[in-house]
């Protein structure tokens, strides 16, 4: 989810997999995969740093999660459990 700003200056949260394209007209128009349009005070270019920025933070979590359940060791996955 990313945080823009309507051009009325209400904010709004996007989800960012929704987009399918954002064009510059001179005012800055998101066509989201339902044919919805929405006209925003960013940028393409600010639309698309947010963008990276939200998905690097998710991949970080997914990442950081991971790491700390291989750390904390899974149960009942012990390769020497001789349990029948």
């Amino acid at each position: 989810m990313i945080r823009l700003t309507r051009l009325n200056r209400a904010p709004l949260v996007l989800n960012s997999d929704l987009i399918e394209h954002v064009e510059a007209t001179p005012d800055t128009v998101i066509a989201l995969t339902n044919g919805q349009k929405i006209m925003v005070l960013e940028s393409p270019e600010e639309i698309v740093q947010r963008i990276v920025d939200f998905r690097r933070m998710v991949g970080a979590d997914i990442f950081r999660s991971s790491s700390q359940q291989d750390s904390a060791g899974v149960k009942g996955c012990d390769s020497n459990d001789k349990r029948q």
